[in-house]
C-alpha cells in the first residue's frame, strides 16, 4: 500500500513547483514578487463576451447539463473562424469538438489513441502537457530537438524526425508540434508543415498541432495552420483555446478539429468523462468567435508593448533577450556569468535578489536548459521596476553566484 501509483511514479519531479514554493514563502514575507512565471493572462475579457455570459446566465434552462463535444452554435462558431482565418472549411458535426482547454484536449486524446509501450515523438522543449499527456497515458515519449542554435531550423527538426523514426521500436504512433511555440516563441511556415504533412502520411503517423496562440504574433503574417495543406485532415488534429486570443484563461474553452477518426475518438472518451463547459459559457465563447476582432487586436497590440518595453528594459540592464516573434512569452538566454550554474538555480537568484519570477528552461525539457521562460503578464512599469532589479542582480553577478554555490554545497553536505 505504500508503493507510489503507477502513473504517478512515471512522472518526474515537477520542476516549476519548487519556484512557485519558494514565490509564495516570499510573499508570505512580505516580498513584492514581478511575476514573469506563469503565462496567466491579466486582461480583462471582453465586455460583449462577459455581457453574454451573464445575459445567457440568467435563463435556467442553460443550467442543465450541457453537451460533451459543445454546443452545435459554438461548434459552428469555431467552424467559421477557420474558413475566415485559415481558409479551412470544417464540418462541425464530425471535425470540430469543444474541449476544457486545449490542455484538456490533448491529454484526453492521448488517452484514445495511446497504447502501453506506444512511442510517441514529443518536441523538446515544450510545454508539459504535450509529452506528459502521453507519458500519463502509458505511452513512451522520444524527445525531439526543437532548437538549434537557440532557433527553430527546419531542416534540422526533419532530420531529427526522420532519425526518430529509423531508430524508434516500435514505429511512433504520434508526433506533436507547436507554432507559435510555448515556452520558446519560435513560429513555422506553410513550407515547414507541407513537408511534415508529408512525412506524417508517409510513415503513418498522426499529427498533433497545439495553435493555442494562433493569434499572438507580432512582426510578421499571421501564424499559419496545418489543416491549410492539402491532405492534412487524413492524418492531423489542431487544438485552439480561447484563453490568450480574447484573455479568458479561467474559462476553459478550446477546440480540437480536423481528422474525423481523431475528433471521433476524442468524443467518445468525453462522453465518459464529462458534460461540456457550462451552456452560458460556450454561448459566450461563441459570441466571441462571432464578434468583432478589434478586441483581439487590442490584446497583441497590449502584449507587442510589453515585449518592446521587456527587451529595451532588461537590455539596458545588460540582459540581452531577443525580441520574440510570438506568443506571450519571451525564451531569454541566462546571462552569461549565470550559465554555468543553470536556470532553476538563476531562477531562484532571481527571485531572492530581484524579487523577479521566472520560469527555469529546464522544466520544459532537457534542451531548455540555458535559458528561461517570461510570461508578458505584467505591466509596463512593473517591467521596468523589474529591470531595474534584475541590473543590481548582474552588477552583483560573481559573489551571488559565489554565494549560491556555498549554500548549495552546503545543502548537499547536510
Amino acid at each position: 500500500m505504500q508503493e507510489e501509483f503507477y502513473r504517478i511514479k512515471r512522472l518526474p519531479p515537477y520542476v516549476f513547483a519548487e519556484v512557485n514554493r519558494l514565490k509564495a514563502e516570499y510573499r508570505a514575507e512580505g516580498m513584492d514578487i514581478i511575476d514573469f512565471g506563469m503565462g496567466n493572462p491579466d486582461m480583462s475579457t471582453p465586455s460583449h463576451i462577459v455581457e453574454k455570459l451573464v445575459e445567457t446566465i440568467r435563463k435556467p434552462r442553460t443550467h442543465r447539463y450541457s453537451s460533451s463535444k459543445g454546443i452545435p452554435g459554438l461548434r459552428r462558431a469555431q467552424a467559421g473562424y477557420y474558413e475566415r482565418r485559415f481558409g479551412v472549411k470544417l464540418n462541425p458535426e464530425t471535425e470540430v469538438i469543444a474541449t476544457l482547454g486545449s490542455k484538456e484536449g490533448l491529454a484526453n486524446l492521448a488517452m484514445a489513441i495511446t497504447a502501453p509501450g506506444d512511442v510517441m515523438l514529443v518536441p523538446n522543449p515544450s510545454y508539459p502537457i504535450h509529452p506528459y499527456g502521453f507519458m500519463i497515458a502509458g505511452g513512451t515519449l522520444r524527445h525531439v530537438a526543437t532548437l538549434h542554435d537557440g532557433v527553430f531550423n527546419p531542416d534540422e527538426y526533419m532530420r531529427s524526425l526522420h532519425r526518430a523514426v529509423q531508430h524508434s521500436v516500435p514505429k511512433p504512433v504520434a508526433l506533436v508540434v507547436s507554432f507559435p511555440s510555448n515556452p520558446t516563441a519560435q513560429l513555422c511556415d506553410l513550407d515547414f508543415y507541407r513537408e511534415l504533412v508529408a512525412f506524417a502520411r508517409k510513415n503513418e503517423i498522426w499529427v498533433m498541432s497545439d495553435l493555442a496562440y494562433s493569434e499572438m504574433y507580432f512582426d510578421g503574417n499571421p501564424p499559419p495552420s496545418v489543416l491549410q495543406v492539402e491532405g492534412a485532415r487524413d492524418v492531423a488534429v489542431e487544438f485552439t483555446s480561447l484563453s490568450k486570443t480574447y484573455a479568458m484563461p479561467g474559462w476553459r474553452m478550446g477546440f480540437a478539429v480536423g481528422n474525423e477518426r481523431l475528433i471521433g475518438a476524442l468524443t467518445r472518451i468525453k462522453s465518459y468523462l464529462d458534460y461540456g463547459a457550462f451552456t452560458p459559457i460556450q454561448v459566450a465563447a461563441a459570441a466571441a468567435l462571432n464578434g468583432p476582432d478589434d478586441c483581439i487586436a487590442e490584446i497583441r497590440a497590449t502584449y507587442k508593448s510589453r515585449r518592446d518595453v521587456l527587451v529595451d528594459a532588461m537590455g539596458r540592464a545588460g540582459w540581452d533577450i531577443p525580441p520574440p516573434p510570438a506568443t506571450m512569452f519571451a525564451w531569454a538566454p541566462l546571462p552569461e556569468a549565470f550559465a554555468d550554474i543553470g536556470s532553476m538555480a538563476f531562477s531562484k537568484i532571481l527571485l531572492k535578489e530581484a524579487e523577479v519570477a521566472v520560469s527555469p528552461g529546464v522544466g520544459f525539457g532537457e534542451y531548455g536548459e540555458g535559458y528561461v521562460r517570461l510570461g508578458l503578464v505584467e505591466n509596463e512599469q512593473r517591467i521596468r521596476q523589474a529591470a531595474r532589479s534584475v541590473r543590481r542582480v548582474l552588477q552583483n553577478a560573481d559573489a551571488l553566484v559565489d554565494k549560491y554555490r556555498a549554500e548549495h554545497a552546503e545543502a548537499v553536505g547536510a
